[in-house]
C-alpha cells in the first residue's frame, strides 16, 4: 500500500494511463462520463493548480467539499489531497475554500467559494449563486500538469484522519486487485468506499448515481464489471 493518497493515484495512473479508471453514470439524467487514468489525472492536476497557484493554499489548509459521489467530486478530492490540503465533507464551521452545489445550504465560512452543477459534459452553470465562482470555468484555466506538493503519511487528509489512517481503512475492503467495480453511489457515499478503496486495490470504478436496479446486469456486462457493490 502506498503511504499517501497522491502516491496511490500516481500508481494507478502509471499502471494503465489509457484504460478507463473511473466511469460515471447518472440514471436520472442519462449522463455517462468515462475518464482514463490520464484524463482523471489532468483534472486532478488542474484542481491542485487552482488551489496552489490560484489561491495560494497548501499544507495545513482545509477544503470543505460538500458534493455527492461524482466524477468531478473524485477530481476535486484527489486535487485537494495532491495540493496537500485536508478535506472536510461535513458541514464544518470554517475552511480555506468551499466547493459545493447550488442550492445546498452550508454553514461553512470560507474566503474562496466555488459551485459546480455536476452537469453532463462538465458544462458550466447557467446561473451562479452570489458569492461563488464556477469551479468548471475556473479550473479549466489551470495547467494539466501539477509538479507535486510535499505530502506526508501523517498529514491530515479526510475529516480529521491522516493519509495513513484513511488508506488503512480503504485497504480493509475485499476488492480484488485489478477488478472493475460497479458501485451504487447511494449505498456507498463515503469517498473512502467509492473512491479510495478501489484505487488502493488497483481496481477501476463504475460509479452509478440514481442507480436503476433494472440496468445493473446489462451495465455490468457492457462495462466488463467483475464486482458489484
Amino acid at each position: 500500500m502506498q503511504p499517501t493518497i497522491p502516491q496511490v493515484l500516481a500508481a494507478a495512473v502509471r499502471n494503465d494511463p489509457a484504460s478507463p479508471l473511473l466511469t460515471f453514470y447518472d440514471d436520472a439524467s442519462g449522463d455517462r462520463t468515462e475518464l482514463s487514468g490520464a484524463t482523471l489525472d489532468n483534472w486532478v492536476s488542474k484542481t491542485a493548480n487552482l488551489l496552489v497557484d490560484g489561491l495560494g493554499l497548501g499544507n495545513g489548509d482545509t477544503a470543505a467539499v460538500h458534493l455527492p459521489p461524482h466524477w468531478q467530486t473524485a477530481a476535486i478530492l484527489l486535487g485537494v489531497w495532491s495540493a496537500g490540503l485536508a478535506a472536510e465533507t461535513g458541514d464544518t464551521e470554517s475552511a480555506d475554500v468551499l466547493v459545493t452545489t447550488p442550492g445546498q445550504t452550508s454553514a461553512t465560512k470560507a474566503p474562496d467559494r466555488y459551485a459546480t452543477g455536476l452537469l453532463p459534459f462538465a458544462m458550466p452553470l447557467r446561473e451562479l449563486p452570489a458569492g461563488f465562482a464556477d469551479y468548471v470555468l475556473e479550473v479549466r484555466q489551470h495547467g494539466d500538469y501539477f509538479p507535486g506538493q510535499p505530502v506526508a503519511p501523517d498529514d491530515k487528509a479526510l475529516n480529521g484522519r491522516t493519509h495513513r489512517e484513511v488508506l488503512a481503512k480503504a485497504a480493509e475492503t475485499t476488492i480484488p486487485a485489478g477488478a472493475r467495480v460497479l458501485i451504487d453511489a447511494a449505498e456507498h457515499p463515503d469517498p473512502v468506499d467509492w473512491l479510495l478503496a478501489p484505487l488502493v486495490a488497483g481496481a477501476s470504478i463504475v460509479l452509478c448515481a440514481n442507480l436503476d436496479a433494472a440496468k445493473i446486469e446489462t451495465r455490468a456486462r457492457s462495462e466488463k464489471v467483475s464486482l458489484v457493490l
